[in-house]
């Protein structure tokens, strides 16, 4: 599994992190929501450089022009409720793409421990395709890795994309080794080193769908 860790570089990315994060812009839930969502955005765009490309050509009202698109087929799927607008990030990039949904949330049951259950999940077929799976918070890697094994029921995909704003270095070591031979990209706006006893992650943002869509019931 390959990871492209944007904290490692100088991008405008950082500045999107760094809001998502403080407690203070976090009270302006739109503001949040929409950050995510630009992050979705810049994600798309630096996948879109590792697509197969062809040239088409479109009529002008002058004449033909030779344009370069890509060939893949792309599925944006994401996991409710959190990854909504890093996935509408995505869709604003690949606005033909398909989509895949998945909701799945933690079991609480003794001494913090908990199971990850996968209540729903819509896919079209994948096989051969671009799937690119959003999420906003990878904590432990068991969500994702369980959504995408999931949505792999529908076909292997040609190569898959994870991306999230931040994940914990554990979710990280989770899923290189439990993906170690996969055609499998991880971008990540930042990865940090601790969990709680309750696997939240260290510095974290907090709970990133009650950030977004309000307290659960």
């Amino acid at each position: 599994m390959k990871v492209v860790d944007f904290s490692q570089e100088n991008t405008i990315l950082g500045k999107y992190v760094s809001e998502i994060r403080d407690k203070v812009v976090q009270k302006d839930s739109m503001r949040f929501r929409r950050n995510l969502e630009r992050m979705g955005e810049l994600f798309a765009i630096e996948i879109s450089k590792c697509l197969n490309y062809e040239t088409k050509e479109v009529t002008t009202p002058l004449g033909i022009a030779q344009c370069r698109v890509p060939s893949d087929q792309i599925v944006a799927a994401t996991i409710l409720r959190a990854g909504i607008p890093v996935h509408n990030g995505v869709l604003n990039v690949f606005d033909q793409a398909q989509n895949a949904f998945i909701a799945a949330h933690r079991k609480y049951g003794k001494d913090n421990k908990f199971d990850i259950r996968v209540e729903y999940s819509s896919a079209p077929a994948l096989e051969g395709k671009v799937l690119i799976l959003a999420d906003a918070m990878v904590a432990t890697g068991s969500s994702l890795l369980l959504a995408y094994k999931k949505l792999c029921e529908s076909g292997e995909p040609a190569h898959t994309h994870f991306i999230c704003a931040i994940a914990s270095r554990q979710a990280m070591e989770t899923l290189s080794k439990a993906l170690p031979h996969k055609r499998v990209t991880f971008w990540v706006g930042a990865v940090d080193d601790e969990l709680t006893l309750k696997s939240y992650i260290i510095p974290g943002l907090g709970d990133a769908g009650d950030l977004c869509y309000g307290q659960k019931m």
